[in-house]
Parts: structure tokens; sequence; C-alpha cells
């Protein structure tokens, strides 16, 4: 059985809560695209785990848990996250990382600060050098895991990368750090991570053979998808369903159940548009009580009512068969929620999602709010108002809502 959760509104869904509280039905967990960038967040009984890099079955010691070919990697962040579940012991044999990956360098990371820094209109990037190391990728001048079983000719790559972008120093008033100094920091690192790499797909395989269950893990949402999201104040890698077979080399046919997980509001990180933000105290209680600030970076989230076309277009994106919602108890004491059900767009009322979302406006179906569904366990105990909104969700989108999470903790959770 091979499943897949995904992100269908703007990322920051709560991801990682569900892929940890599903971990266990599961011999691997998969990690397939994104980088550093991306943030899960765990909360298991009142502590607080935030990954950027590492799967999130990391907590569950029978789980094999794999950074795929699709992810790009930073060494410095990827070994500050392992030491963070240095308690858990060694971590061989639970983490593998695909030999197939692309590295992440110091220059990716100057150079995404500078572009970004310079830009007349800026995207809004974490400026970790995710989009310029998927640059390279693309470009086929990128390195790769793999580089690392042999130091010394990963030297002449940096040192050839570096003559290629020279000519950068002038145009963004910037200084290239020396080759020996990068070689230096990962030379040091590099022991480390060696027992860990693998050919991830081949693992994967083989697994499939031997009749394993597998979890794919997305990272960021899938309006932040670089075809299919609001480009280009996008992410650099396909954040949809289908781009977990590009970054994994699980073919799509063996994919059965895809878990689409959306809050019961909406938020986005970044610049682009957000046809249903409130830049009023609506949306300043919904940042509030949702504690909306970016797990890799802390920046504060934009917040707004649930926009119902835009998830009904990531679910059909990705081919959803079921929905998460997340975070439903932070509509607790809300008189008056709301749902965009429509568009105006060119003065005509429309219910998908065009090219130029900043050009739409939200026409909203109000619900009567409720008073407490924060740590409810089961469906029947929830205020009859929430299920009421719940089930408008489904109606609106035609995907089945089949988990909501009630607080941040692992347990409260209601599995329909």
């Amino acid at each position: 059985m091979t499943d897949l959760i995904v992100g269908v509104q703007w990322g920051d869904e709560g991801k990682g809560k569900i892929v940890d509280k599903l971990a266990k039905e599961y011999d691997y967990i998969v990690r397939y695209q994104g980088g550093h960038n991306a943030g899960h967040t765990i909360v298991v009984d009142g502590k607080k785990y935030a990954l950027h890099l590492m799967p999130s079955g990391i907590l569950y010691p029978k789980c094999k848990n794999i950074i795929g070919n699709g992810v790009v990697i930073s060494l410095e962040a990827l070994i500050k996250e392992i030491e963070q579940f240095e308690s858990l012991g060694d971590l061989r044999g639970r983490l593998f990382i695909s030999d197939r990956a692309h590295l992440i360098t110091p220059y990716h990371q100057i150079l995404d600060l500078a572009r970004e820094n310079n830009a007349k209109n800026a995207i809004g990037t974490t400026k970790n050098g995710i989009g310029p190391a998927y640059s390279d990728k693309v470009a086929r001048m990128g390195l790769r895991v793999s580089d690392l079983r042999d130091l010394k000719m990963l030297e002449q790559k940096l040192a050839s990368y570096k003559e290629q972008i020279a000519h950068l120093q002038d145009l963004y008033d910037l200084t290239l750090p020396s080759v020996e100094s990068i070689m230096q920091n990962i030379n040091a690192i590099a022991p480390k991570i060696l027992p860990l790499i693998t050919d991830t797909t081949k693992l994967l395989w083989d697994g499939l053979d031997e009749g394993k269950n597998i979890l794919l893990e997305g990272a960021q949402g899938s309006m932040l998808d670089i075809d299919h999201g609001t480009y280009p104040f996008v992410t650099s890698s396909s954040t949809i369903s289908a781009g977990s077979s590009s970054g994994s080399g699980i073919p799509p046919n063996r994919i059965e159940k895809i878990i689409g997980i959306t809050k019961a509001y909406c938020t986005r990180v970044g610049n682009g548009p957000f046809p249903t933000e409130q830049n009023n105290t609506i949306g300043q209680e919904l940042g509030q009580k949702g504690c909306e600030f970016g797990t890799t970076t802390g920046r504060k989230r934009r917040c707004g009512w649930l926009d119902a076309i835009a998830l009904k277009y990531a679910c059909r994106l990705n081919g959803c068969t079921d929905l998460a919602l997340m975070k439903l108890d932070v509509l607790d004491g809300f008189k008056e929620i709301k749902i965009c059900t429509h568009y105006l767009y060119n003065g005509e009322k429309i219910t998908h999602v065009p090219s130029d979302l900043e050009n739409v406006e939200p026409v909203y179906e109000s619900f009567e709010g409720w008073d407490h569904t924060a740590g409810i366990k089961d469906f029947k105990s929830l205020p009859n108002a929430a299920k009421t909104y719940i089930q408008a969700i489904q109606s609106l989108t035609g995907t089945k809502v089949s988990i909501i999470s009630t607080s941040p903790e692992r347990d409260d959770t209601i599995i329909i």
C-alpha cells in the first residue's frame, strides 16, 4: 500500500501532524520534494519538534525515513536537524538519503539572497538557496549527494561552478566565498552523511515488491506548485501529487489514497495573490489563535477565510480521495464564519481558478459559528454548527473530510 499526503493550500496546512499521526501504520515515510524552506511541526506530549528536511515519521523507531531524489539538501541544515534526534540513537537503518538528490551550496544561498533583495517585485522566498539549486538542477550543472563519495572531484566541480557565476559578483555587488572554505565545512560533515546515502528508488521498489506500506509526504502546498500555483509567487518544485512520483521513483499507479491537507481557514506566507485574505481584526484574530508564524522562517502568516474554489481546484489537481481538516479549533468563538464559494472575474461569477488569481473578487457564504471544538476526539461530540461547516466543505469541494484536527497534539484528532 502506498498513500500520499499533500498540502492543498499555500503550505503550512499541518501536514507534519497528520504524517506523524498516521506514520505508525507505515514502514516507509518519504519526503519527495522541496528543501529546508519547508517546515513541519509535530507536538507529542507537549514537546514540539520542528522538521525541515527529515520525514515526519522519524519519531517512530520502526519507520524507515527517506529523503528522496526530488529534494534539494543543505548539508548544514540536515546535520543540524539530525543532531536534534541524537537521543534516538544511531539513525543508520532509519534515515536514508537519495544519492540522486541535489545539494544546496553556500553559493546558492548567496545568489538567492541577492536576487530577492534586488528584485523589483520580490517573491518572498525564504532565501535559503532553494530556487537557485533547482535552477542548476534543470540547467544540468548541479551537484548531487552522490558527489560526496568523491570529495576531490566535488571540489573540482565547485571550483568550476564558482567560475561560471563569478560575473554575478559585480552585478549584485557581492563576494563569493572561497571553494576551500566551503570544502572545509563539507569535509567535516561528509563522514556523518555518507553512511545514510543510498539508492532510495531501489529501496522503495524493494519495499513495494515486499508488500511494505509507504507514505509519501509532500512539502509546501498545491497553490505554490511551479506549474499550477500562483506563478511567479510559487516555490521551485512540483508540490502536487504528480511530483511525488518524479521525486521518489514510485510509479503513479501504485499510489492508492491521496489525502489533501487543509486548514479550516486559509493562510499564506510570502507575497502573491490571496483572494480571501483578511487585513483586519478577523485576520489578526486567526493569526493569534492559530499561532500563525512560519516553522522555518518565523514570518507572520497572512490569514483569511477558507477559499473553497482554490481548495476544489487543488483537490482535482491532486486527485484527492480524502481531506484532512486542520485547526478547526482556531475557529472556536467566532460568531460568523465565511467560506468563499465563487469568484467575480471580469464581471462574471466563476467557480474555477484563473491563471491571474490576483484579479478575482471573492464571494462568500456565511455560516453560524460555534463555541468549542478544542480537544474533541469524535465527530458526534462536535457542535452542530461545526458539523454543518464541515459538510459544506465536502459539498463545495466534492471531497470527503475523513480527518479533523482539534488541537496541535497528536491524539486530538478525529478519524471518520
